[in-house]
């Protein structure tokens, strides 16, 4: 009988993130910028045809950076969307009004400016999150700052629907993860949305 494998270091691990995060950059970036549309566009319709999307009031999003899937065109006035401003360690939501309402923020993030309203954990139904890679049981892997593991850990947030947003060649079976990291309900590419328990 053979027991089960040791878990990694934590040194080994951080590594393994760092080494898979540089190279799914490399191959996004890699990506010409009218397919990165055409796949944003699938990424959109996928989201717009599921049943939690459309009976969601309102819904935290994310404004396109490092050529990420880009989902602006979701952002329409008949529901409520947020964004993120990166304060400290913190994300604050900020409801959006419209592209005059954004300035270039921390790391280059175009985020909202302080004055627009914020958003409470009440007001929102679903949460759009950025990532580099997400894995088939809904394991995240994001930039390293930590922004989005400490939002979802806070127990306002654990009952709000969570989807990541990557391309079909970043949904990996597995991808490294830390003892606290937590799955999100699913994720969604262009070929499909897939939510993690079924």
């Amino acid at each position: 009988m053979t027991s089960a494998p040791e878990p990694l270091p934590p040194a080994t691990r951080k590594h393994q993130k760092a080494d898979l995060r540089r190279r799914l950059l490399k191959a996004r970036q890699a990506i010409p910028p009218h397919l990165r549309r055409q796949k944003s566009d699938r990424i959109c319709a996928h989201l717009q045809r599921w049943p939690e999307f459309q009976a969601a009031r309102g819904i935290l999003a994310y404004w396109s950076f490092r050529a990420e899937p880009d989902i602006s065109p979701l952002l329409t006035p008949h529901r409520v969307w947020g964004l993120p401003r990166c304060v400290g360690q913190d994300l604050f939501w900020h409801q959006w009004q419209g592209p005059r309402s954004l300035q270039s923020g921390r790391f280059g993030i175009v985020e909202p400016t302080p004055q627009a309203p914020l958003l409470a954990p009440h007001q929102v139904d679903l949460i759009l999150v950025p990532a580099i890679a997400c894995d088939v049981r809904g394991y995240r892997l994001g930039y390293g700052g930590g922004f989005y593991d400490r939002m979802l850990s806070q127990p306002q947030w654990l009952h709000i629907p969570t989807i990541a947003i990557v391309f079909e060649y970043a949904r990996l079976p597995a991808v490294p993860r830390d003892p606290w990291d937590k799955p999100l309900r699913g994720v969604c590419t262009e070929s499909g949305l897939y939510l993690a328990n079924g």
